[in-house]
């Protein structure tokens, strides 16, 4: 396993352990011997970083991954997140921070994220409820080391929290081949010094399984996957990138990737440059199944119904992806999937990558129809 700066934090795996989708049993739980088994064998094979939250796998999460670690907890970092929703207020830190150390069954936290932070947030939120300075004293009590948050809004933001924000040690943000949009400010922010951790390196799953990638830019690696993570890891200003893997297989494939100490070749990485120009269409509708969206009040079944759609408009599975849309319409009380929406836009305000969602859902009924 290759480790690489982490700021102030110091070393760190350039793989990280996502742990949003870790094996699950057939009622929808988390299987928590396997994953137990799957963490303590991420951390056997050198993966330093376990990225959780406080609302993964139906709240789920933290108990696994914190029994998981408990045997090894001063040899690893445990990256957890605050959720900012709309009722928090001045107690609304320490109650929460305080919750998750009970949960996680630790007494510190290595990088506590804010979670889901975007300028609105910081502003109203996190500065009108003095939580930086909420953070900084559980910083002095040792209760957590570092301070941090996960981002989606404009990229030029990113640089300006971290300016307001003052005693941010990293941040973590998307960046993958389909979405690029932070690339200039993963930079900046890795030459203040910051650490920089990479959420969705492989496009929230959509990477995978697809070999048209790799044949337009006649790259020497089999899967798109690795491809995508070696383009990811390729980026100097990387520390490290999550990855939420749900089985040894792909556990093994990506910790041989972070191990390679040349990730992306130049000449490679000079290919991957020009037939990135092809793929603009891609993010056309850059959904990463994350979930936020729901539940819906009329029961849309939005990340699924965006998935058939780039099943077409992406890789051209045109007949997959009608039948994939023909089965959601079946269940749905409306003529088609999508035309239940009735655009109430609660799911706009919900959505991580500011998406409008009826206007595309109307846009992949028209499509898939």
């Amino acid at each position: 396993m290759q480790y690489r700066d982490f700021g102030k934090i110091g070393k760190v795996s350039a793989l990280g352990f996502g742990c949003m989708r870790l094996p699950t049993q057939p009622d929808g739980h988390l299987d928590e011997e396997k994953s137990i088994a799957l963490l303590r064998r991420g951390a056997e094979l050198g993966i330093n970083y376990f990225d959780t939250a406080y609302y993964y796998c139906q709240e789920e999460s933290q108990y696994v991954v914190g029994k998981a670690l408990k045997p090894i907890r001063n040899d690893v970092l445990l990256s957890t997140k605050l959720p900012l929703g709309d009722t928090a207020d001045k107690s609304f830190f320490r109650t929460t921070l305080e919750e998750q150390l009970r949960r996680l069954d630790t007494d510190y936290i290595d990088v506590y994220h804010f979670h889901a932070l975007n300028k609105k947030k910081f502003d109203e939120v996190v500065l009108a409820n003095d939580m930086m300075k909420d953070a900084q004293k559980a910083i002095d009590e040792g209760l957590i080391r570092h301070i941090s948050f996960s981002f989606h809004d404009k990229p030029e933001y990113i640089s300006e929290i971290v300016e307001r924000g003052e005693i941010f040690s990293s941040v973590l943000c998307q960046y993958n081949l389909l979405d690029r949009a932070n690339e200039e400010q993963i930079a900046k922010v890795h030459e203040k010094g910051l650490g920089v951790v990479i959420m969705g390196p492989v496009g929230g799953g959509r990477l995978g399984g697809s070999s048209i990638f790799p044949e337009k830019v006649d790259a020497e690696f089999a899967a798109t996957p690795e491809l995508a993570l070696r383009f990811v890891l390729g980026n100097p200003g990387v520390s490290c990138a999550l990855s939420g893997m749900e089985n040894l297989d792909q556990l093994e494939q990506n910790v041989k990737v972070a191990s390679d100490p040349v990730p992306m070749t130049a000449e490679t990485m000079a290919k991957v440059q020009e037939a990135l120009k092809d793929l603009e269409r891609f993010n056309e509708l850059y959904c990463t199944g994350c979930g936020y969206c729901l539940p819906c009040p009329k029961g849309v079944e939005i990340p699924r119904i965006f998935r058939a759609y780039n099943m077409e408009n992406v890789y051209g599975l045109t007949e997959y992806a009608k039948k994939t849309y023909a089965r959601l319409s079946e269940k749905s009380e409306a003529e088609t999937a999508a035309a239940a929406c009735v655009s109430c836009r609660a799911c706009v305000k919900k959505c991580p990558q500011n998406l409008d969602i009826p206007a595309l859902l109307k846009k992949a009924d028209e499509t898939l129809k």
